[in-house]
Formats: C-alpha cells, sequence, structure tokens
C-alpha cells in the first residue's frame, strides 16, 4: 500500500484543519448523490447523518463569520476535526485500509489547524473576519467537493 492510495485521506484532512465540518458535508452530498466511496462505512447511508452533516456544514460556514467564533484549536474544535477527518478518511480510503485512512486524516488535520489558523488571523488582520473567512470557506469548499468527486464513483449503470 502507499501513500498515493490514501492521498484523498491525506487531503481531506488537511480540508478538515480549516473547516472540520466540510469533509462530512461534501461525503454527504456525494451520497446523496448516489456517489460511493472506496471505503465501506454505513454510516454514511443514514439519512439523520447525511442531512445532519449538510446542516452542520452551513452552519459552521454562517458561524465562522460571527465575532464570538472561537479559535479552530479549541478543544471541542480539535475534537470536532478528528471526527470529521477520521470519518471521511475512513470513507476515502481504499476498502480494507479504512483505519489507515481515517488515522492518517486525523494526522494531517491536527497540525494543520493550527497552521491555517495562523493563516487566518494574518488574513483577519488584513482584511477582515467576514472577507478573510469568506475566501477560506471558499477554498475549503471547493477542495473538498474536489477531493471527495475525484474520490467517488458514480452509481453503477444497469
Amino acid at each position: 500500500m502507499s501513500i498515493r492510495n490514501l492521498l484523498s485521506s491525506a487531503l481531506i484532512g488537511a480540508v478538515a484543519s480549516a473547516r472540520s465540518m466540510t469533509p462530512m458535508a461534501t461525503l454527504a452530498a456525494a451520497r446523496l448523490a448516489d456517489r460511493r466511496t472506496p471505503g465501506e462505512l454505513m454510516l454514511l447511508d443514514r439519512p439523520l447523518f447525511k442531512y445532519g452533516a449538510l446542516a452542520m456544514g452551513v452552519g459552521e460556514l454562517a458561524g465562522d463569520k460571527m465575532k464570538t467564533a472561537p479559535d479552530r484549536t479549541v478543544l471541542l474544535g480539535l475534537l470536532a476535526r478528528m471526527a470529521s477527518a477520521g470519518i471521511a478518511g475512513a470513507a476515502l480510503a481504499p476498502k480494507g485500509k479504512e483505519g489507515a485512512g481515517a488515522a492518517l486524516a486525523v494526522a494531517t488535520a491536527i497540525p494543520l489547524a493550527y497552521l491555517t489558523l495562523a493563516g487566518r488571523k494574518q488574513a483577519m488582520a488584513r482584511y477582515g473576519q467576514t472577507r478573510s473567512g469568506l475566501v477560506e470557506d471558499a477554498l475549503m469548499v471547493a477542495a473538498g467537493a474536489a477531493i471527495v468527486a475525484l474520490s467517488t464513483k458514480p452509481p453503477a449503470t444497469l
């Protein structure tokens, strides 16, 4: 097993470093479009999970612009990143390698959370919280959507 087989897991972990719920929301959207992930996770087929993940993804995008939004490196923020990165990393890993995909995604997300926070703080000082947040949102949603789209398969045709 090469690292290339787990590249999608590492990349989705990078997305989770900046937007904790985006990996789950992009996976939920893919499942709603009947796209199949390489890794097997029954959780992704539960309607409550799919719609809940989408709602949490949208909520995070809105909440991030609030002046009272906590840093992404507070304990709850890191736990959310670990959970989201782990689930998404497992789903995007090859079948049978879900554990390795989860571990790699988490190992990518947590240290990068500190790096992306430093970058965001610099951008906030220069451009303000809302503008810098909207740019970060666009980048992370686009990256998450691209990673998931390139890593999943359309439904089998009959």
